[in-house]
C-alpha cells in the first residue's frame, strides 16, 4: 500500500483520490492498531490549519456564572481567540471509571479536532499531558504544571510573587509572628503560594509557621491553638479560609484587623465573592487566559521558533481591608 493512499486516507481525501472504501477501511483499521496521531504542528505547516481552538476542562465548569472562579479565564480565552481569528471548540472529555476526565478515548486523542488546545482545571493525573507533549500536540496549560520528563507550555498567576509580597506587607506593619494557612493537598498553585510566603518569612527574617488544614478541619480548637503560638497575622491560601476564620474570631471575641490581620492570597472556590471584604490579592484571570491563547497561535504559526513558552503574570496587591498595624507592636 502506497503512502499516498495511507496519506489521503489519514487527511480525509480517501473519495477525492478515488480509493475503494474497502482499502480506506483497511487503512483505518491499520492507524487505529498501531496508534496513529496526526501532528497537527507538521500539519499547520502545509497551510491545513483549521483555524479551531479546543478548550479543554478537567472540572464541570460549564453553565458558569460571573462568580465562578473561570468565569474570567474563559472570558480572556473567548476575547483573544476573535482577536486572533480563530474559533473555539469545547471539549469536556469521557469520564473513566475513576470519574477523571481523559483526553484520550480508546486511545485516540480527540483534542485533534482543533489545531491546538488551551487546558485549564485540576488534575492530578499528568499522564495525559506527557502523552500530548510526546506526540507535539500544540497547547497550553492555564496555570503552571510540572509534568515529569515534559516541557509543557503553560501561563498562570504568580503565586510566589505575590505570596512574599503578602509578607513584606504584614511586617511592614510590625507584624512578627505571621503564620500560612493552606490545604495540605499538594498541586502547583498551593505549593507556589506555599515558597512565597515562606520565601517573605526568610526575607524578612522571620520564623515561618505553616497551618496546613482542610477547610472542614479548621475549627474553633484548631484557631485557639493557632493563636496561643502568638500569631497576630495570617496569610491564608483562599477567601474561604478567612471566613472560616473570620467566624472563629467572632466566636473569640476578637477583632479583624484590629486583633488579627488577614491576607487572602485568592478568591473563594466559587469565585473572587466573599461575605466580607478581605485584604486579597487579585488574579489576573482573563489576562492569563488572553496569554494563554496567544501563546498557543504563536506555537501553531511556528512550530520550531523559540519562545518563552512558560509565563507567569502578577497579581494585583491587596488593599488595607484586614490589614492593621501588629497588636502585638
Amino acid at each position: 500500500m502506497s503512502r499516498a493512499v495511507v496519506s489521503a486516507v489519514i487527511n480525509d481525501r480517501a473519495r477525492d483520490q478515488r480509493i475503494s472504501a474497502e482499502t480506506e477501511q483497511r487503512v483505518r483499521d491499520a492507524v487505529r492498531e498501531l496508534g496513529y496521531v496526526a501532528n497537527l504542528a507538521a500539519r499547520s505547516l502545509k497551510g491545513m490549519r483549521k483555524r479551531i481552538l479546543g478548550v479543554h476542562t478537567f472540572e464541570s465548569v460549564f453553565p458558569i456564572a460571573r462568580r465562578d472562579f473561570y468565569h474570567e479565564f474563559l472570558t480572556g480565552v473567548e476575547e483573544q481567540a476573535v482577536i486572533e481569528g480563530h474559533d473555539l471548540l469545547l471539549f469536556t472529555s469521557a469520564e473513566g471509571s475513576d470519574g477523571r476526565r481523559k483526553l484520550y478515548t480508546n486511545g485516540s486523542n480527540r483534542l485533534t479536532a482543533a489545531d491546538g488546545a488551551v487546558l485549564l482545571g485540576v488534575t492530578d493525573d499528568h499522564s495525559d499531558l506527557f502523552r500530548l507533549s510526546q506526540e507535539r500536540y500544540p497547547f497550553v496549560y492555564i496555570g503552571r504544571r510540572d509534568v515529569h520528563g515534559a516541557d509543557i507550555a503553560w501561563v498562570g498567576p504568580d503565586y510566589a510573587t505575590a505570596a512574599r509580597d503578602a509578607v513584606a506587607r504584614l511586617v511592614a506593619h510590625g507584624h512578627r509572628t505571621i503564620a500560612y494557612v493552606g490545604y495540605p493537598q499538594a498541586q502547583e498553585a498551593r505549593a507556589d503560594r506555599e515558597a512565597g510566603y515562606r520565601a517573605g518569612c526568610r526575607a524578612a527574617g522571620i520564623p515561618p509557621l505553616s497551618l496546613l488544614v482542610n477547610l472542614e478541619d479548621l475549627s474553633r480548637e484548631w484557631f485557639d491553638l493557632a493563636l496561643a503560638t502568638g500569631v497576630t497575622a495570617l496569610v491564608v491560601e483562599l477567601e474561604s479560609f478567612a471566613n472560616q476564620i473570620a467566624a472563629c474570631a467572632a466566636a473569640r471575641d476578637l477583632s479583624i484587623p484590629a486583633d488579627l490581620s488577614v491576607v487572602a492570597l485568592g478568591g473563594t472556590e466559587s469565585g473572587p465573592v466573599s461575605e466580607r471584604k478581605w485584604s486579597c490579592v487579585g488574579l489576573p484571570r482573563r489576562a492569563v487566559g488572553r496569554a494563554a491563547v496567544s501563546l498557543l497561535v504563536a506555537m501553531l504559526d511556528a512550530p520550531d521558533e523559540p519562545f518563552d513558552h512558560q509565563i507567569l503574570l502578577p497579581c494585583t496587591p491587596p488593599d488595607e481591608s484586614t490589614i492593621a498595624p501588629s497588636p502585638a507592636s
